[in-house]
């Protein structure tokens, strides 16, 4: 291929990706606009016209930001490769440390991905401080929100940089199957990382208290001993530090994993309640949800380094978006290499997007049927109700935006299949004589 048609075929997608993404997004406006003065039936009796009107303007504000953040991505990726920032970056790095290549390297990336983060900045705080306060959902101060940055930075660096470094190593030193080890490794870190996480990464950011003893901690223990699920402990999250928004997740793996509610949650729902959102949690976990996630992202990861190992000795793969490769180079660096191809490949995915939404939406199912058949499936109907007018979630999506981006089905579609479930369990009313 030449450099300027594969140059052609990069700016194509991604103009594509925006077109599509701006066009999804004024259909999700214009839907929820038109639907924001009446409450869908099954939830007229539970959420009042003002709290579905207030989640009709939250989601319309949330679209028109991601508007923005999605052209200010498109302007840092062009600027950071088809304008040359890249490569401005990769010479000045070759300046200045001409005898030292891996810290070359790890520094022109450390660069461009520091960049990007603050490129991003702006729209992160206005998401914080202009939208989620305009709805009363944030609780984050500036100093809280700078903290939160910078640990982030540092996590990312102390995580990250040896990563790049290894990565990098194996490039240059493992031959033509380089991408193969590179793969192994990068599973590996991936391993450690969701083994660190609840208890060293987590906490950094987060306070975790044991669950107190009391009937909610009850009703969850017998539910985990009914489902035979062990745990390594349950754990309250402050959430309410951040944002008024409540959540419940697993994290974890073997004696690490760990059971987390966001106090914003336990402040809301009731023990039925919170036994169910638990429930459906559980449901993941034993319908192997997780791991068949795993699965398909190791899989994914194996192409993409096979990928990365045919591209990484194209020419016009480094031509083609903007890095200027010497007449008696086979290739750019290794470091460029991964940085060019993580910053390119997403605008290539977009197709899979609602493929991943598709499958995200029926484990989703899988999960509420689970809860339905071990814990109150009422509940369920009355937590999530609970969730959505919390969370101000919106309970009229335009359908194709809701099947191209939603990893959970819309309120109406989900709260009618749970209905379904429990009317198809009930038992059948006595025949009259």
């Amino acid at each position: 291929m030449q450099p300027l048609h594969f140059s052609f075929l990069f700016v194509g997608f991604l103009l594509l990706s925006l077109v599509l993404r701006l066009w999804l997004a004024s259909r999700q406006v214009r839907h929820v606009s038109r639907h924001r003065d009446a409450v869908p039936e099954p939830f007229a009796s539970r959420i009042s016209l003002p709290a579905h009107q207030r989640a009709a303007a939250y989601t319309i504000a949330r679209v028109q930001l991601g508007i923005v953040d999605q052209f200010v991505g498109a302007v840092v990726l062009l600027a950071l490769t088809l304008l040359g920032g890249l490569q401005f970056i990769h010479e000045t790095w070759m300046r200045w440390l001409p005898d030292q290549p891996l810290l070359q390297q790890l520094l022109v990336m450390a660069t461009a991905l520091l960049l990007i983060s603050l490129a991003e900045l702006p729209v992160d705080g206005w998401r914080h401080f202009r939208l989620e306060t305009r709805f009363g959902f944030n609780r984050m101060t500036p100093a809280l929100f700078v903290a939160d940055h910078l640990k982030a930075l540092l996590v990312g660096a102390l995580l990250g940089l040896p990563l790049l470094a290894a990565l990098i190593a194996l490039m240059q030193h493992t031959g033509q199957r380089w991408w193969l080890w590179a793969w192994a490794f990068w599973i590996g870190f991936n391993v450690v990382v969701l083994l660190l996480f609840p208890t060293v990464i987590a906490p950094l950011f987060n306070r975790f208290e044991p669950m107190a003893d009391g009937p909610v901690k009850e009703r969850i223990l017998a539910l985990l001993a009914r489902c035979q699920f062990s745990a390594g402990g349950l754990f309250v999250m402050d959430g309410s530090r951040r944002s008024a928004h409540g959540n419940a997740y697993f994290t974890g793996f073997g004696k690490s994993r760990r059971i987390v509610f966001f106090d914003t949650l336990l402040a809301r729902l009731e023990v039925d309640e919170v036994e169910a959102v638990l429930a459906h949690e559980l449901g993941h976990f034993k319908k192997k949800h997780i791991q068949k996630r795993l699965v398909l992202q190791g899989v994914f990861s194996l192409v993409a380094f096979a990928l990365l190992g045919w591209l990484s000795s194209q020419i016009w793969f480094y031509q083609g978006l903007g890095i200027a490769i010497g007449p008696f180079q086979a290739q750019a660096p290794a470091g460029v290499a991964l940085l060019l191809f993580f910053l390119a490949l997403p605008v290539f995915l977009l197709p899979l997007r609602p493929l991943m939404a598709w499958m995200s939406r029926r484990d989703e199912f899988e999960a509420d049927a689970f809860a339905v058949e071990h814990s109150n499936g009422q509940a369920l109907v009355s937590a999530l109700t609970k969730i959505y007018e919390d969370n101000a979630s919106t309970l009229t999506p335009d359908p194709l935006h809701s099947a191209f981006y939603d990893s959970h089905p819309p309120a109406p579609l989900r709260i009618g299949r749970i209905r379904q479930r429990l009317a198809e369990a009930a038992p059948a009313a006595p025949s009259q004589p």
